[in-house]
């Protein structure tokens, strides 16, 4: 073999470890699965590797990419943070992630999560399974039609979000300044600025990529904005939320519902208070999962990191100034 790939997972599960194997070797690449969480683990199982493919867990950090040999990073996903993009650009080394492998899957997760938080079935479960058969105990319960709905972010995924929900009768509303205003009225959606998404918003569905500038973003200013009743459903990154400011409006019912794939930390402790309250619920940042989604990125990211061992222009190549979300 002409080539070496480590593919390192943060949980060993994200990525098809044998068919990206089947998949690099047609570019004669031999590859190595390892488990790391950090940058020293890392380093230590890199040796002379030419590419790496890790999942959002592993970070490649500015050391790994000034130490290594690496030529390319195949990031297993669509957000690079955990990426040093501006140290890889001085290392001449190419990443490439998947921008479009779970589209569908993260936005009908975003859409469970949010009716999921309206209709309070997290808490009409638990109390029925406690013994209980009372509609009350989720009440007061928001009529979904005529609700306004806000993006925060409107990439490709909120956009596929809003195609679905077109029919449920709700006004549609986001915030995003790097997206042109014709581009949102194009899937009729309302741009506005920030504030008026804040205090505007019956639901809130976040898709912000994680940035200096979007880093607790939602924090307790924010919360204080927005309606009591809110239900929030975050899909993108969990620093986009400060979390004890999340705790605390949560306690003190100052926010309906949060409904959360994404954490900060992540995973959260056993003991954590979100793991407890009534009103949250907490999904394993899987809104990127199926069978299919799964295979499509396992597939597409080893070819790509394949086409750059071999010389060839990658299909999908993200540096600082691209456009990833």
């Amino acid at each position: 073999m002409d080539s070496h790939v480590v593919i390192s997972d943060s949980k060993s599960t994200t990525v098809d470890h044998d068919l990206q194997a089947d998949v690099l070797a047609e570019y004669d690449a031999s590859t190595t699965s390892v488990v790391t969480r950090t940058e020293e683990a890392l380093l230590e199982e890199l040796g002379d590797a030419d590419g790496l493919i890790v999942d959002a867990g592993v970070p490649v950090t500015a050391r790994v990419l000034e130490t290594s040999s690496l030529r390319v990073v195949g990031r297993a996903g669509i957000g690079v943070d955990n990426v040093d993009l501006e140290a890889a650009a001085d290392e001449g080394v190419t990443v490439v992630h998947h921008p479009t492998y779970s589209l569908d899957e993260v936005a009908t997760h975003a859409l469970s999560l949010l009716l999921s938080g309206v209709r309070r079935l997290p808490r009409y479960d638990r109390s029925t399974r406690s013994g209980n058969w009372d509609w009350t105990e989720g009440a007061p319960i928001p009529r979904l039609q005529g609700s306004t709905l806000g993006f925060l972010g409107f990439g490709k995924i909120p956009r596929r979000l809003a195609t679905m929900v077109q029919g449920f009768g709700c006004e549609l509303i986001a915030f995003d300044p790097y997206v042109a205003d014709d581009v949102v009225r194009s899937h009729n959606v309302e741009p506005v600025d920030f504030e008026d998404l804040l205090s505007a918003v019956d639901l809130l569905s976040i898709h912000a990529p994680l940035t200096e500038e979007t880093t607790g973003l939602i924090d307790e200013h924010a919360l204080e904005t927005m309606d009591e009743n809110v239900v929030l459903a975050n899909t993108a990154r969990g620093p986009v939320i400060e979390t004890d400011a999340l705790v605390a409006a949560l306690e003190a019912e100052d926010v309906g519902f949060a409904a959360l794939d994404v954490t900060e930390p992540e995973p959260l402790p056993s003991d954590h208070p979100l793991l407890e309250l009534e009103n949250a619920l907490v999904t394993p940042h899987t809104a990127w999962y199926s069978e299919a989604s799964r295979r499509q990125l396992s597939r597409g990211i080893a070819a790509d990191v394949g086409r750059v061992l071999v010389g060839e222009d990658p299909h999908n190549e993200v540096t600082v100034e691209s456009s990833w979300v």
